[in-house]
């Protein structure tokens, strides 16, 4: 029995990560949790059965008790990483990390040195390293299905509702706040890329800004909040009355509207709208983050890669992989194939290779705890498909395409990881 600790008890530490624990409490238990909402607190009480004097409202009370479990999931903002993953490693925890690891080059570095002094088992969340169309997508590139991998062109469609949610009133809205939505969104893409292509970036370059959801582009005579607008019912498509109220209106009561209410009621929600964050008009709210984003990579191996990440789009990633005997596309479900010697098309559901790809990111978040629950469970990380290194890298990449976007210039990628690292 593998006992944790959740730090950030919100829509992923408690919802996705803790419902796979009580999914399967045969092999794991939830023994304490931290955050500063009671509400958070009292979800992870009432799910778990946490005794009161494992109840903390802060994540530094959990750390100065001795050490109550084998493992922690740190799942707080992402600006707030850095600091508890550090001391959960001094103080012998394992570590899973909800990504990105932090905003910072200097802080990702003080955890990555901290989980190897420390022998710490330590796994970011990139989960789609986990998900079953990606890991599909990586066998038969590896298995020779498209000849020698020659290049990949990748859509991370964010959606035009899901941009507005999180990305413009939400916690990632601006980069002061949490960093850059390449990182906050698309670390998950440029990891899942490193580790496709098989080899070492290369050339790193990158175009992007915020072009729409600024107050030039706010309709005539709109209000400051959706609910007093006269837009807010057909005449706007990021009407937040109309989203959200939708949503209540036909029972989904998880994610995103669980990030305004715990009561679910007309009344509690309309109290968000006119109160909170999540009201707000998208062309007056104080967002920074770029809306439209493309990074181009180029690797030691002579594979390119292009990816477009987009607010305008509907939900999901679409990925097209080319090789010199085949092609491959898909999008998170079903895996399209080309060969070139026979010109003949293979369709795979990819959803019904595996007995279970419940959970987020198309089974990526599930799959994400069983291998760390076994990692920590064995005290080996064998079944984790990234090391620190890995990790870092991935997150470097990050960072120098930001640099790229933002200074106009193409990077040596080589060249800017011996700049940053020690």
């Amino acid at each position: 029995m593998v006992k944790v600790i959740i730090i950030g008890a919100g829509s992923r530490g408690l919802r996705s990560y803790g419902k796979w624990i009580h999914n399967n409490p045969q092999v794991a238990q939830v023994v304490a949790v931290a955050d500063p909402r009671k509400s958070c607190r009292h979800e992870a009480v009432d799910l778990f059965g946490i005794k009161p004097d494992k109840v903390f409202k802060d994540w530094r009370e959990v750390f100065d008790r001795p050490q109550m479990a084998d493992a922690v999931i740190i799942a707080t903002c992402d600006s707030d990483h850095a600091d508890p993953a550090v001391r959960a490693a001094e103080l012998g925890y394992h570590i899973l990390l909800e990504k990105p690891m932090a905003p910072t080059v200097s802080d990702c570095i003080r955890i990555v040195d901290a989980a190897r002094k420390n022998n710490t088992i330590f796994a970011l969340c990139h989960v789609l390293h986990y998900a079953p169309f990606y890991q599909q997508l990586k066998k038969m590139i590896d298995e020779g299905r498209i000849g020698k991998l020659m290049s990949i062109q990748h859509l991370e469609g964010i959606a035009w509702w899901h941009f507005a949610h999180a990305y413009v009133r939400g916690n990632w809205r601006n980069e002061d706040l949490s960093s850059s939505i390449l990182l906050a969104k698309c670390c998950h893409d440029l990891d899942l890329i490193n580790w496709i292509a098989g080899s070492q970036c290369q050339t790193v370059q990158s175009f992007g800004k915020l072009n729409f959801f600024k107050p030039e582009n706010a309709p005539e005579n709109s209000a400051d909040r959706c609910i007093d607008c006269m837009y807010r019912e057909n005449k706007c498509p990021y009407s937040a009355k109309k989203f959200y109220f939708e949503n209540l209106k036909k029972g989904c009561l998880g994610w995103p509207l669980d990030v305004l209410i715990n009561d679910m009621t007309p009344a509690a929600l309309d109290k968000a709208l006119r109160e909170g964050p999540y009201g707000r008009c998208v062309f007056k709210c104080d967002n920074d983050v770029a809306d439209s984003q493309t990074v181009n990579l180029e690797f030691k191996n002579g594979v390119t890669f292009s990816m477009m990440l987009s607010a305008f789009t509907p939900h999901g990633r679409r990925i097209r992989v080319m090789g010199s005997h085949g092609y491959i596309e898909g999008d998170g479900k079903i895996l399209r194939h080309l060969s070139f010697q026979e010109d003949k098309w293979t369709e795979i559901n990819v959803n019904k290779l595996g007995d279970d790809v419940a959970g987020g990111h198309g089974g990526g978040d599930f799959e994400l705890m069983k291998s760390f629950i076994e990692a920590v469970e064995k005290n080996d990380p064998a079944s984790l498909s990234a090391d620190l290194s890995q990790t870092l890298e991935s997150h470097l990449l990050v960072f120098a395409a930001e640099e790229a976007r933002k200074n106009q210039q193409i990077i040596d990628f080589s060249q800017y990881c011996k700049n940053v690292l020690p």
